[in-house]
């Protein structure tokens, strides 16, 4: 029998595959559905996304331009100087976003379809238990 953590480890990469395949459907990365979701919340701003992500100005910059490139958000160049850049979702990033979101919902749901909604809910009551033990032991 597997450990917890290789199993934990097995089904994420499962779940993975699973959203890459999705994802793939619009076009889009894992990480550029994610970081359009981001925007998607009111982040418009290198600046303000780097700050929400996490992400590095390099990476997110290569993300940016991408997602540029797909015509799923527009810049424009504001401040006197024009070098702060806001960026707006377009339609087609935002119904890509939702279309992604609803399969994923859908993923979600045949996967659980067969567990009950206490098995769920102590499932998830026992996943947010372990991120707190590992956050409190990678953090020492």
């Amino acid at each position: 029998m597997k450990s917890s953590l290789e199993a934990l480890r097995d089904a994420e990469k499962i779940q993975k595959a699973a959203l890459m395949k999705i994802t793939k459907k619009y076009g889009l990365t894992i990480a550029e559905w994610q970081l359009l979701s981001t925007m998607m919340e009111g982040f418009d701003t290198q600046d303000k996304l780097s700050a929400e992500t996490g992400l590095d100005t390099s990476t997110l910059s290569r993300q940016l331009k991408s997602i540029l490139a797909k015509e799923y958000v527009d810049k424009v160049a504001t401040g006197r100087d024009h070098r702060q850049l806001v960026y707006t979702v377009l339609t087609t990033g935002s119904d890509a976003v939702t279309n992604i979101n609803g399969e994923y919902k859908n993923l979600e749901d045949t996967i659980f379809d067969k567990w009950s909604n206490e098995e769920v809910n102590m499932l998830r009551i026992l996943l947010n238990r372990l991120e707190k033990s590992m956050t409190r032991v990678t953090e020492l």
